[in-house]
């Protein structure tokens, strides 16, 4: 399929936001065929060199900047200046979505507010990401992922490993990814009202929102008056066939008995004791309950008689469910995440890296396009300028002007 035949083909897009929850929705509009424009000051989204911060992994690719600005085309504007809002103003008349998720104060100071952008173009879909929300208390208040998703959720308390010890820290981009795909969604939702009204509007999403609906299972619980506990360490857990065990090879599996009934009557077979079906401590549900804390015991000492290989085969001839708890560089050779397009290849002169991984949704019938390198500060200026109708004098002028920055 060519990309004239793909579904967000002719669509504009500008992504006038920054580091990751924002930018990504536009992200996924670019892999089905949109055109985005990703709009930045002239010293750059302070995104970019991210990679070089202590603790985060160290490579020659900026591995953060290709996977969350892939396929976009690049413009450097100075929108404190009357000349870069001037273009910026002047793209927005022709285009579809706008997404920004800077604070309400800098929208305000720089003329970016939905009902400042609304009257250049009705039919413009503005994306809204923000920390908390777009009203309430702390509404306009700074946040990031590991603040506002992770930590304000109750998942960074629920998920510490020891119920007396530490939080649990968040990875980086962890909440800001799947809060990128709600305001994707929020988007499209938008897009086709359009389609039936002729209308634009305000579309928005935030990451507390989507924080607490990763975590609805528990904070729904809540709303309904239960005391939520925090969860017992893994030996002193009522369920030993819902619980994680090391294998001879030092690798970690996760056992999830969603129906026990059922998986209980193969479980001795697949672990090579069939005779635990008769065993007196196990035979219902309560009584595995009552002794779980002896079953998870023998169950260390089996698993650690055998590498992982070993279970997982035994596992799948005996339909039993389990995950392996995977190191992230397991994906460099995963032929389930390549069989179902979870990492494609990149194409295109300098992408920096053979695979990259795809945004999470697909519609059969509906071609992606291949990932292309994310853009270089600036590295489309003059392409979209003359698109937007300048003329060399016209772009000159610009320049003169500071659209682009000081130096430009």
């Amino acid at each position: 399929m060519s990309e004239e035949a793909m579904i967000l083909a002719g669509i504009k897009v500008l992504d006038v936001a920054s580091f990751i929850a924002g930018p990504v929705a536009a992200t996924i509009m670019a892999d089905f065929g949109a055109d985005v424009i990703k709009i930045e000051p002239p010293m750059g989204d302070g995104y970019r060199p991210l990679h070089e911060v202590a603790g985060l992994p160290k490579a020659e690719v900026p591995y953060h900047w290709l996977v969350d600005n892939r396929s976009k085309r690049g413009l450097s504007l100075d929108l404190s200046s009357e000349a870069g809002r001037e273009v910026l103003y002047r793209l927005v008349a022709e285009a579809d979505v706008f997404v920004t998720n800077f604070m309400p104060q800098v929208r305000e100071k720089l003329g970016l507010r939905y009902e400042d952008l609304a009257p250049l173009n009705p039919r413009l879909i503005y994306g809204s990401m923000s920390a908390y929300g777009e009203t309430g208390p702390e509404a306009g208040q700074t946040g990031f992922d590991t603040t506002a998703y992770w930590a304000r959720s109750g998942l960074m308390d629920l998920v510490r490993p020891d119920p007396d010890g530490d939080p649990a820290r968040s990875m980086a981009g962890m909440g800001d990814h799947p809060t990128g795909v709600a305001l994707f969604s929020a988007i499209m939702m938008a897009l086709y009202r359009r389609e039936r009204t002729g209308q634009g509007g305000l579309a928005h999403t935030s990451l507390l929102a989507n924080g607490y609906w990763s975590n609805a299972f528990m904070a729904q619980a809540a709303l309904c008056g239960a005391a939520v506990p925090n969860r017992p360490r893994r030996e002193a857990s009522a369920n030993a066939l819902s619980n994680h065990y090391r294998t001879k090879d030092g690798r970690w599996f996760i056992l999830t008995a969603a129906n026990e009934l059922k998986e209980w009557a193969r479980f001795p077979d697949a672990i090579g004791h069939p005779e635990l079906a008769e065993d007196p401590r196990f035979l219902t549900q309560a009584d595995r309950q009552e002794n779980a804390g002896e079953l998870i015991a023998m169950l260390d000492e089996i698993f650690a008689q055998q590498d992982l290989d070993y279970w997982r085969n035994s596992f799948a001839a005996n339909r039993i469910t389990v995950g392996l708890v995977a190191k992230t560089e397991d994906i460099l050779h995963n032929e389930q995440a390549l069989g179902a397009g979870i990492t494609v290849p990149g194409s295109g002169a300098g992408f920096g890296a053979e695979l990259t991984i795809d945004s999470p949704v697909w519609i059969e019938g509906e071609a992606k396009r291949a990932p292309r390198p994310a853009p270089e500060l600036g590295q489309h200026n003059l392409e979209i300028l003359a698109e937007a109708g300048y003329d060399e004098a016209g772009i000159a002028d610009l320049r003169r002007r500071g659209a682009m920055g000081a130096e430009s």
